[in-house]
């Protein structure tokens, strides 16, 4: 190559500076063509007061190599700060997450030596958008946010990934006999697009068993694709049956920024004691050159890897007495996969990317017809904590609320239907889910809604918040209550 491509790497906190400098003495060895700006992240940054654990300073040089290979971090404990890495996914557009989870059997113990699959989990959504409110005394609420185009590009990239690399089936996971709202769009939209990849085998899965089948039989799956907060808790569950969460890189893919990195954390416990396993990083980094278009210099350095741990160099957190033959530091083991660049594994399929795998995916959102939205209702929520919290004794106070027809249809708590003709066993709190809707559910104005707002105010209780309530194409774009 004639040039260099300019990444943006951080050293990070705990043992990320030793497990980067072991990743980057062996990218060099091999030959990858790239240019390091080298900034500062973490619990520093975070220490300076500022909240997000990059100065802006870093995030030019991001939006100037759209690279960044990022070792771990530590975010201070207590309030206050943000998560770097969803303030990274969210603000460059990272909407995919992709996590392969392979067997490296014997060499790296596992029960599932056959397994060999990719998660591909959606990055910007879900409840790690982090919109949470305290309510009242005793409820907080964190909002769950699930679009259609971002289901849409996270499905449709897992598609063209199992395209791209050879992949023969693609599973959904999510949990839509519950919230059949907010996961149902997420598996409604993948059925949709399921049908312009006949070519590859689809099935979904509820997110429960699918997790209890990743960790009792992995080698099930080839390609998963699921939301933001199943992902993540699955992808650490494959990672661990296939050996180690020590060993897992990670991709963070947007349109134009991509992150590469390992999944583990800092480990401040091992920090400075050469101790650390780089492999995380280091299958990170193999990502990225793939990304950046150097896939030999990748081949080189994963074949050199399973290269040595077929010879039994290893260390501490993958050691196993009667097969390993070294136990090694963070820097020795890099070296050691220095000293086999060039080499390939003998027991272990080597590995060869395909070289149309460095071109960039298109992924696309389908634009929809507008659907005829209608308002017919809206949830107030009200605090009260008053006569034993019966709720009959407040159903009866709201029942005098009326605007133009707009009146008090049904209470729930916690999701359950208490008012009218609830069960008195069941437990309440100080959180009230209010339903008003006209007695043929008209569609009402928000003037009235304004208007009954003042007269649940007048009765002296205290909303705290409102949910309108549509319907879209005439179709009912709300929940009913569990007892209703």
């Amino acid at each position: 190559m004639s040039s260099k491509r300019k990444i943006t790497v951080a050293y990070g906190d705990g043992i990320g500076p030793e497990i980067m400098k072991a990743t980057l003495n062996i990218l060099e060895a091999a030959g990858a063509q790239i240019e390091t700006d080298v900034i500062e992240i973490g619990e520093q940054v975070y220490l300076k007061g500022i909240s997000s654990g990059m100065e802006p300073s870093a995030f030019e040089s991001l939006k100037e190599t759209k690279i960044f290979l990022k070792a771990p971090i530590t975010t201070p404990q207590g309030g206050g700060f943000k998560s770097l890495n969803v303030t990274t996914r969210t603000s460059f557009g990272l909407f995919a997450n992709v996590r392969p989870c392979k067997a490296y059997s014997p060499y790296i113990k596992t029960h599932y030596p056959k397994t060999d699959l990719v998660i591909i989990r959606e990055n910007e959504e879900d409840l790690y958008s982090g919109i949470e409110h305290r309510q009242t005394q005793e409820v907080v609420q964190s909002l769950k946010l699930i679009s259609r185009p971002g289901s849409e590009k996270i499905i449709r990239y897992a598609f063209e990934y199992a395209k791209k690399y050879g992949r023969k089936k693609v599973t959904c996971m999510t949990k839509d006999n519950i919230m059949k709202l907010a996961d149902g769009l997420f598996h409604k939209t993948f059925n949709e697009v399921a049908k312009e990849y006949p070519e590859i085998e689809t099935d979904h899965k509820i997110i429960d068993i699918g997790s209890a089948l990743i960790a009792e039989r992995p080698e099930m799956f080839d390609v998963i694709v699921t939301l933001n907060l199943y992902g993540d808790i699955i992808s650490d569950i494959a990672a661990q049956v296939t050996g180690s969460v020590g060993l897992g890189g990670s991709a963070n893919v947007g349109e134009e920024v991509a992150m590469f990195e390992a999944i583990h954390g800092s480990a401040p416990d091992i920090a400075g004691k050469d101790m650390a396993n780089p492999s995380g990083l280091i299958n990170g980094a193999i990502m990225m050159l793939v990304h950046i278009g150097q896939p030999d210099v990748a081949e080189k350095i994963a074949n050199a890897w399973m290269r040595t741990l077929e010879d039994g160099i290893h260390t501490g957190d993958i050691y196993q007495e009667g097969l390993s033959s070294k136990k090694a530091g963070t820097q020795e083991f890099a070296q050691a996969i220095i000293d086999r660049l060039g080499q390939k594994p003998q027991n272990m399929a080597e590995v060869a990317f395909d070289k149309s795998a460095t071109e960039p995916m298109n992924i696309k959102v389908t634009k929809k017809d507008k659907a005829k939205k209608e308002l017919i209702g809206v949830d107030v929520f009200v605090e009260w904590d008053e006569e034993g919290r019966d709720p009959n004794a407040l159903g009866d106070k709201l029942r005098k609320a009326d605007a133009d027809g707009l009146k008090l249809q049904l209470i729930t708590n916690r999701g359950v239907k208490v008012y009218p003709g609830g069960m008195k066993e069941t437990f309440c709190t100080d959180h009230w889910r209010c339903r008003f809707l006209t007695s043929n559910q008209d569609a009402v104005t928000h003037t009235q809604i304004l208007d009954l707002l003042k007269q649940v105010e007048g009765l002296g209780f205290d909303f705290i918040k409102t949910e309108n309530l549509y319907t879209f194409d005439g179709e009912r774009a709300y929940s009913l209550s569990q007892g209703e």
